[in-house]
């Protein structure tokens, strides 16, 4: 599975967020998810299995695959929890 943090412009926040979702990962106990970032230009469906982002670009984001959109990128707690859902969805949980 491929998780692929997106952000508006720049990669800076993407960058972060990609880090904080290794962290829930770790502290899940999953291990075969691959994480990368990038700016939502560049972007295709074909990226990643899940996409996850804040909602200031959701609505951007259409043309993306499964999505987990975000309040805050920065809050932990929101992306831990929304984060455990989808990979129960997936059946990694």
């Amino acid at each position: 599975m491929k998780i692929l943090a997106v952000c508006g412009s720049g990669l800076g926040s993407s960058f972060m967020l990609e880090m904080n979702i290794q962290q829930v990962l770790n502290e899940l106990g999953i291990q075969n998810v691959e994480v990368e970032h990038c700016d939502l230009a560049s972007a295709t469906k074909d990226m990643a299995d899940l996409f996850v982002m804040g909602k200031d670009i959701a609505e951007g984001a259409s043309y993306l695959g499964e999505k987990i959109v975000l309040e805050s990128i920065i809050d932990q707690e929101e992306l831990k929890e929304k984060l455990r859902q989808k990979l129960t969805q997936f059946g990694l949980l």
